[in-house]
């Protein structure tokens, strides 16, 4: 099997532009592009878009900001992608961007160091609506993306990386690098996934699903579960991704998990496919790559494996 080349997905080159400290700014930096209103914190901005559409501009900075968006369709744009940092607050002790309008868009946008009370400290909670991420950086927090339910809404992840997220300690419920609930699509595309710190890497309770042209790099993580848990079945696509399962995890038993808490979901129309998949050099287990417990005849075609690994179980 050829060797697994993990590409840049996501060159971001952070930099420390104007350092936002706690409390107003000496001048307005939060700009609505559609206005040209200028505001001093970044929830005065969304406040005036309100239920209307608007695009809010960030310059360089890291910013001790968070935001909650209660409706409207709302993009946050760093002006040069990778230069705005949000660190270490989260409103309503959930996230720097708390998310409940009509739709959202998050483009160019640095997320670290989030951590909350229950666990879950996340960039994004996504409590309703469409959300759509680009080129965007979640790293050393509880959790990257985390969801309520909204059978209509869609997730979309594009170009974006998840670096040491994840968590199942302190007897709380475990967080996970993406975690979305009962909504009706979630998509990645072009991303990677790597260092994780506890969880699943991806989870999702969705109806549909595609995760496609990404990386999961576990080589770096630290008791780590499945790579991607469908535990509810999904619809979909899983195609052309790249996996290397690494040593230190809290279950190796398999890469993909479908219907592991219970079948909610029509899975018969789930394709695996053109996937490769290794375990870290040196390393010595049996595991699968796909764990099924729903019974349905998922598709599976061109998956380039490990020795080690077998392609499917069926599971009770």
């Amino acid at each position: 099997m050829r060797k697994l080349a993990f590409a840049v997905l996501l060159a971001i080159a952070v930099s420390p532009g104007h350092a936002q400290s706690i409390g107003e700014p000496a001048a307005p930096v939060f700009v609505v592009q559609e206005t040209g209103a200028s505001f001093f914190t970044l929830q005065d901005a969304v406040r005036s878009i309100g239920e209307g559409r608007g695009t809010i501009r960030i310059p360089p900075g890291t910013y001790q900001e968070c935001a909650v968006q209660d409706g409207g369709d709302i993009a946050y744009v760093a002006e040069q992608a990778g230069s705005v940092i949000f660190d270490m607050v989260a409103c309503e002790q959930k996230a720097a961007l708390v998310l409940r309008g009509r739709s959202a868009t998050v483009e160019g946008i640095v997320f670290q160091n989030m951590a909350v009370p229950d666990g879950n400290g996340s960039g994004i909670r996504v409590e309703q609506g469409d959300l759509t991420v680009r080129e965007s950086l979640f790293r050393n927090s509880e959790s990257g993306i985390l969801s309520a339910s909204d059978p209509d809404g869609t997730i979309r992840v594009e170009r974006s990386t998840f670096s040491g997220l994840g968590r199942c300690d302190r007897d709380l419920d475990c967080a996970h690098s993406i975690y979305v609930n009962g909504y009706g699509a979630l998509s990645i595309a072009n991303s990677r996934f790597e260092r994780g710190t506890g969880g699943h890497y991806v989870k999702s309770r969705a109806a549909r699903v595609e995760v496609v042209d990404s990386s999961f790099d576990d080589s770096a993580g630290r008791t780590t579960n499945y790579m991607i848990d469908l535990p509810n079945g999904a619809s979909g696509l899983i195609a052309r991704n790249a996996f290397v399962q690494g040593r230190d995890k809290e279950n190796y038993s398999a890469f993909v998990a479908i219907a592991s808490e219970g079948l909610e979901h029509d899975t018969s129309g789930l394709v695996v496919a053109d996937n490769e998949a290794e375990l870290v050099p040196g390393l010595y287990r049996r595991t699968a790559f796909v764990a099924d417990l729903s019974g349905a005849p998922i598709r599976l075609q061109g998956n380039r494996l490990g020795r080690q690994i077998t392609e499917f179980e069926r599971r009770q």
